[in-house]
């Protein structure tokens, strides 16, 4: 099968792009860079050139592959109804890369109970409304002949397989406990985020591709984690002891911006993929957050750098 990915240079996109190369399909990929095209094509992976924004782009390639994955923008409506327009009829899939901060809350490091399964009710943040309602349409598309399905991520970490080997969260805490000398949480840290490895993500995308019937909504993850015990793990990897420090909200606000500060660090964001296990026979297997950051990856990839 030939899929094309929509972020084939990013760290979701590269990775499910290695994994389909491994299991024997043909990968195109979009790439606005031709640094990276190049990069991508040493890797085996035809490079399209454009951007989320060049609508015929994106329409050519989905139309010449057997499927189309979006690993790019959960938020880039115009890219998506691009790839729908294309797709419309031909009954290929399309999978969309969403992400679990939909059911996230403004709790300031502070822990909640609330914990979602697909069919669970919830009033998404304000600033998550938008992709609530791109999720719900990229479902729809299944009445006009798109095998349409949504991959909603928890916190991904491990080291990337593709161009991009970083996630978000963890080398974030990272950066931060190097930029104060010590292991830092916003808040008292005890907000939890449900979790999953980057190559079992890869998995699913496979199982998906293969099997999972339109209009699904899936969410991923295989565990939870407390940003505290994030931190404590990185301050003991990085030799700054258990002592983990809080850290005001308005500073991280100050450094990462709103959306990032409460809704991707500060917040509670619990679900579970019980649907995936049991629909696509998923079997994540991968070692725990807390396992990865003291493997030593996160912290060595992290280097010194500023914050990302």
């Amino acid at each position: 099968m030939h899929v094309f990915i929509i972020g084939a240079t990013g760290y979701i996109g590269g990775t499910i792009a290695a994994r389909l190369q491994a299991a024997g399909h043909e990968v195109s990929g979009l790439a606005r860079d031709p640094v990276k095209a190049a990069l991508l094509e040493r890797r085996g992976i035809a490079p399209v050139a454009g951007s989320l924004d060049d609508d015929e782009v994106l329409k050519r390639a989905c139309r010449d592959a057997d499927a189309a994955i979006n690993a790019a923008s959960s938020d880039h409506r115009g890219a998506v109804e691009a790839c729908l327009e294309a797709l419309a009829g031909t009954d290929k899939p399309f999978l969309h890369t969403s992400g679990s901060s939909i059911v996230a809350d403004d709790a300031e490091g502070e822990p909640s109970d609330a914990v979602f399964a697909e069919d669970t009710p919830f009033t998404p943040p304000p600033l998550r409304s938008a992709r609530v309602a791109l999720d719900r349409d990229i479902r729809a598309a299944s009445t006009r002949g798109v095998r349409s399905v949504v991959l909603c991520n928890s916190l991904i970490y491990g080291r990337g397989l593709g161009l991009h080997e970083e996630s978000v969260q963890v080398p974030s805490l990272v950066a931060l406990a190097r930029r104060r000398g010590v292991a830092s949480h916003v808040g008292r840290g005890l907000n939890v985020w449900s979790t999953v490895h980057v190559e079992d993500v890869a998995d699913l995308y496979l199982l998906a591709l293969e099997k999972a019937p339109g209009g699904s909504f899936y969410f991923v993850e295989n565990g939870e984690a407390s940003f505290r015990d994030m931190a404590r793990a990185i301050g003991r990897t990085l030799g700054l002891g258990e002592r983990t420090e809080l850290w005001p909200i308005a500073e991280a606000v100050a450094l990462w911006g709103e959306s990032k500060a409460r809704f991707t660090m500060a917040s509670n964001s619990r679900v579970r993929a019980a649907k995936a296990r049991a629909e696509l026979d998923w079997r994540p297997s991968r070692p725990t957050v807390i396992a990865d950051i003291e493997s030593g990856h996160a912290s060595r990839a992290a280097g010194s750098g500023a914050p990302a």
